[in-house]
C-alpha cells in the first residue's frame, strides 16, 4: 500500500511537466499598456504646460469698472476728485 499513489496525485507530475511558458498574462499586457498610455498622457501635459508658460504672454487683467475703483478708493479711504 505504500508503494500505491492515489491517482489524484499522479496525474501531477504530469501537468508540472507540460506547464512550460506560455506566454505573458493578458491581464498583464493591458495593464501595462493602460499605465504606458496614462504616463505619456501627463508627461505630455507637463511638457506642454511648460512649453506654454514659457512661451505664451502673460495673461491680462479684466480691466476695473468705475464702480469697483470708486468701492475700492473708499476702502482706502480716499476720495475721489470731484465728489
Amino acid at each position: 500500500m505504500a508503494n500505491k499513489v492515489p491517482p489524484s496525485f499522479g496525474r501531477t507530475g504530469k501537468v508540472i511537466k507540460d506547464s512550460g511558458p506560455k506566454g505573458f498574462n493578458p491581464g498583464l499586457i493591458v495593464l501595462l499598456v493602460v499605465f504606458g498610455l496614462v504616463l505619456i498622457f501627463l508627461v505630455g501635459n507637463y511638457v506642454l504646460y511648460t512649453y506654454a508658460q514659457k512661451t505664451l504672454p502673460a495673461r491680462k487683467k479684466k480691466p476695473l469698472s468705475k464702480k469697483k475703483l470708486k468701492k475700492e478708493r473708499l476702502k482706502q479711504k480716499v476720495t475721489a476728485p470731484g465728489e
